[in-house]
């Protein structure tokens, strides 16, 4: 028997919070990425600004909640606790799939006490693009107006939907029901959920329309790991084999927020379990990081355990900042980042100059002798 859209989501939350389900083998590629030490700093750590604008957005810090969960009662308080965290901390948050509340609109609830818990905080929807061409442009608009969302971001998870049995293996027009979206109000994401975004998948992206890009990498959540232990539970041999091959399938998120560089804002998800992880995919051409994962555990403890994980993250992010020398995350973006071991080579080998990256500098003045 196929399993309700509802019930998927708390198992998936379930398995997220109690099973490894990071990427085993291969990392999101940070520990080939090192920032270069400013020894004479010159300034004074309390003046680091973590401010940034994204999408027209205000937000005091350049992080995100990624999307997590919804579509079940039992992820009520887990969204609750996850938005009042985003609205005290002032930073943005993504919604889970909203496919569950339009198929039953009695789990709206889960939705939108993300929106009632973080009333002025940067909100993003969340639908699939196969569930774009069954509802159309009409639900679109009804989930961002369930949550009165800042925008709305499309995911792309054909990795996860090719190794679960009720997965939708269709990928045929999935553009043109994009660039059909990029016309609503909102600006539109549109975020891999773990096997990253190539460089020519994202000039088609920058090509429909979209408003940014989530590069969702390898190196944080499986969700072929987590299809593993779904398949496990329903001794279900073949697609338990197919996850455990696909289990690290992709792009990791290093280098592929240097692939996104398409002249549009880049989310970097996949992996980001510190500040200096954020500061090192700020160096390499992200706007924002997001994170998912590491907030499931706390967030089932409230509000507080979140908002205690997140502000470490930030302070993190605010010594490795200081140490480059940056007071601002513009600053940041402009710091030479020196990718070294399998990310170079991969970089390399795909046609990007990382060797410029490395010279860089904030410091228009400066001149290498």
């Amino acid at each position: 028997m196929i399993m309700s859209t509802s019930r998927r989501k708390i198992e998936h939350l379930e398995l997220c919070a109690a099973s490894p389900v990071e990427s085993r083998n291969i990392g999101p590629g940070f520990n080939d990425v090192m920032l270069v030490h400013r020894a004479l700093p010159e300034m004074d750590m309390e003046d680091t600004d973590l401010s940034v604008r994204f999408l027209d957005k205000n937000m005091k810090a350049p992080f995100m909640i990624a999307s997590i969960t919804g579509g079940h009662p039992e992820t009520i308080p887990v969204n609750a606790a996850l938005a009042g965290a985003a609205e005290e901390l002032g930073i943005g948050i993504g919604v889970g799939s909203q496919r569950a509340a339009i198929e039953d609109p009695s789990h709206e609830a889960s939705f939108r006490i993300v929106r009632d818990k973080a009333p002025s905080a940067f909100v993003y929807g969340n639908i699939g693009a196969a569930q774009i061409r069954e509802y159309g442009v009409e639900g679109v608009e009804k989930i961002i107006e369930m949550i009165d969302a800042d925008a709305i971001a499309v995911h792309l998870n054909f990795l996860q939907e090719a190794i679960q049995p009720e997965g939708d293996r269709d990928a045929s027009g999935v553009l043109d029901v994009i660039k059909e979206i990029c016309s609503l109000a909102v600006p539109v994401i549109v975020k891999e959920t773990g096997a990253g975004i190539s460089h020519e998948d994202a000039f088609l992206l920058k090509e429909a329309g979209v408003s940014a890009i989530d590069v969702g990498g390898v190196g944080g959540t499986s969700w072929s790991g987590v299809e593993v232990y779904r398949a496990r539970e329903r001794k279900d041999i073949m697609y338990e084999m197919l996850g455990e091959l696909f289990w690290d399938f992709g792009i990791p998120t290093a280098p592929s927020i240097v692939e996104c560089s398409v002249s549009l804002p880049v989310i970097a998800t996949g992996g980001l379990r510190s500040g200096l992880d954020i500061a090192k995919s700020i160096a390499l051409g992200a706007s924002v990081g997001s994170a998912a994962l590491p907030f499931v555990g706390p967030a089932m403890k409230g509000k507080e355990e979140v908002v205690s994980s997140i502000r470490h993250m930030l302070n993190e992010l605010k010594v490795a900042m200081f140490l480059c020398g940056c007071k601002t995350v513009n600053d940041l973006q402009l710091a030479p980042a020196v990718i070294s071991g399998w990310t170079r080579e991969y970089l390399e080998l795909r046609g990007f100059n990382v060797k410029d990256m490395a010279l860089r500098s904030k410091n228009t003045e400066f001149q290498r002798v």
